[in-house]
């Protein structure tokens, strides 16, 4: 027993320095998950559980991706579980901080900076949500916010609890982003109807909508630069 446990903490701690010495780069994925797992499970060789959850979910960010259920089914406990469904939620927080003053003012053509401010709040999200951005009338960003989650669909989005907010706040303009757990950041019709809706109800109260982002795989494009839908914002 003590053989074993002198030769996993020469192990463990042989890849904890690699790390501190050369960063994560060079591992591969399986390794990284062997690291984080060091952490969860003190006292047992995380190797060949990195690599069932790797073939299990397919690929690196699908171990993240996963049910909590679906990975303890690997073997792994609830607390272990846990821990790595916490990566994606702090990799989340950690970007929306660093990048919380990047685009404090938001111009229409602004799309790098914006889209730096947006993306990590759909880090691990396999659902889609709707992101509610409010501007003042210099374009300062006031107010950022889920509004939807769920459903995009016109019927679910809540355009009364928009309308609320941007009144509330006394914004001028308004920026929308939503997710495609697909991937795919083509508008779809229904994605152009609730456009449409929130515009109009927006300009009853003096708000103007700018734009709407569409996100998939981790890209942020925006809806009044796609095939038919350039009118829509203006």
């Amino acid at each position: 027993m003590s053989e074993n446990k002198g030769l996993h903490d020469g192990h463990r701690n042989r890849v904890r320095e690699r790390f501190v010495k050369d960063g994560i780069e060079h591992f591969f994925d399986h390794q990284v998950i062997e690291l984080l797992l060091f952490y969860g499970i003190p006292r047992k060789d995380t190797n060949d559980i990195a690599h069932n959850l790797l073939n299990k979910f397919g690929s690196f960010s699908g171990v993240f991706d996963a049910p909590l259920e679906a990975l303890q089914e690997c073997g792994i406990s609830y607390n272990t579980a846990v821990f790595l469904k916490l990566i994606p939620a702090v990799c989340s927080r950690y970007y929306q901080d660093k990048y919380k003053n990047g685009a404090d003012n938001c111009d229409d053509d602004d799309y790098e900076s914006i889209e730096d401010f947006i993306l990590p709040h759909f880090i691990g999200k396999n659902e889609e949500q709707l992101l509610l951005v409010l501007l003042d009338s210099k374009g300062k960003r006031i107010f950022c916010d889920v509004v939807s989650r769920g459903t995009t669909s016109a019927s679910d989005v809540n355009v009364k609890k928009i309308l609320q907010l941007s009144v509330q706040h006394k914004s001028s303009g308004a920026i929308l982003a939503h997710n495609h757990p697909s991937g795919s950041t083509m508008p779809s019709p229904n994605d152009i109807d609730v456009t449409i809706k929130i515009k109009k109800s927006l300009a009853a109260v003096g708000v103007h909508l700018l734009e709407h982002y569409i996100v998939g795989d981790m890209k942020c494009s925006p809806m009044s630069q796609k095939k038919g839908c350039e009118d829509i914002f203006y």
